[in-house]
């Protein structure tokens, strides 16, 4: 961990080094604020992180006030809060998108998509983020940063014991993206919801499960209290990333250099929190079984149809989409070359 900690020390000296000398008119205060998905809990602590990051980066220059989902706009519409000026800036999960453009769903892994090394990998040294970008401004009008990525998600809480293909039939999902449309060909009926309506709908039964982020995601939301069963692998969704997106008119008036430390802030945000979440996972898992928690591991005949359904999902949307087709050839090239490195890494 102390050799990470200088490798973070080293980016941000590169980094300095690397950038322009302020010039006197470059010393202007910027007041964002930061329209976020989330009503509290991990999520907007770390989005609040990043802000802090910007702050010390920035020197102060950059001042990003977070606010809670709902509170600037729609929890489920941050690109269109921060498109329109509304907010500076975002934090949210670009599937939240799906309505406009499923291809939202391919950069933060999904069912047939990378674990959280291999993402990390394919995001800044195999193109992933340069997509990201051209294609959030072409579709959405915002500029993107990767800011988040974890490990993969716990598959379901339930109150119900899932393990089987059978078990799936008319079972009440709180899921999203492209798992809508797989978990239901699976015989489940999957159910779309906001962060702050999950846990009441799974208290009063109108769901019987949820998905919703690794287990030291989870923890603090509290799901495992009412729901005794915790389903793995998370195969719906093997890594997961979160975004900060950024008004272009706001982000042009930034110094070259200032642009320079956002950047890396959201680079040391995707660092810091993949490798807390690791540590924080285990604990979290921990706790779960001391708290009495059923943990079931799906059977392999699940796993396996969802990669078939999965697979066909995206085959379907790559032959009317060409964001989409473009984007998949580019994870599944990185992703067979990635398979070769697992012979010596």
């Amino acid at each position: 961990m102390m050799c990470f900690r200088y490798l973070l020390v080293l980016m941000m000296v590169l980094f300095f080094a690397a950038s322009p000398v302020l010039a006197a008119d470059d010393a202007s205060i910027h007041k964002w604020k930061m329209a976020t998905s989330w009503p509290g809990g991990p999520f907007f602590e770390q989005a609040e992180h990043f802000a802090k990051r910007v702050n010390e980066l920035t020197e102060g220059r950059v001042q990003i006030t977070v606010f809670a989902g709902g509170a600037l706009g729609n929890p489920l519409k941050v690109s269109e809060t921060v498109k329109n000026g509304v907010a500076e800036s975002g934090h949210t999960w670009a599937p939240y998108d799906w309505g406009k453009d499923k291809t939202t769903i391919l950069f933060p892994s999904w069912a047939g998509g990378p674990d959280s090394e291999a993402l990390i990998h394919w995001l800044y040294e195999g193109g992933g983020t340069a997509l990201l970008q051209e294609y959030r401004m072409d579709k959405f009008g915002v500029i993107s940063f990767p800011a988040i990525v974890i490990p993969a998600e716990i598959f379901l809480h339930s109150k119900k014991p899932v393990k089987t293909l059978e078990d799936f039939k008319g079972l009440k999902i709180r899921t999203t993206g492209a798992w809508i449309e797989i978990v239901e060909k699976l015989g489940a009926s999957p159910v779309t919801a906001s962060g702050a309506e999950v846990y009441q709908m799974l208290e009063r039964g109108v769901i019987d499960a949820t998905e919703w982020a690794s287990p030291s995601g989870n923890l603090p939301i509290g799901f495992h209290k009412i729901a005794p069963y915790i389903i793995i692998p998370g195969i719906h969704q093997p890594a997961n990333m979160l975004e900060v997106i950024v008004n272009p008119r706001a982000w042009g008036k930034l110094s070259a250099h200032d642009k320079l430390m956002i950047e890396l802030a959201a680079k040391l945000s995707v660092f810091e929190v993949w490798m807390q979440s690791g540590k924080d996972d285990m604990k979290a898992m921990e706790q779960f079984t001391a708290n009495g928690n059923i943990i079931i591991e799906l059977d392999q005949s699940v796993i396996d149809k969802s990669r078939f359904l999965a697979e066909e999902w995206a085959i379907k949307q790559a032959t009317t989409n060409e964001w989409f087709a473009r984007v998949w050839e580019s994870q599944k090239a990185f992703m067979a070359d990635w398979k070769k490195a697992e012979r010596y890494r």
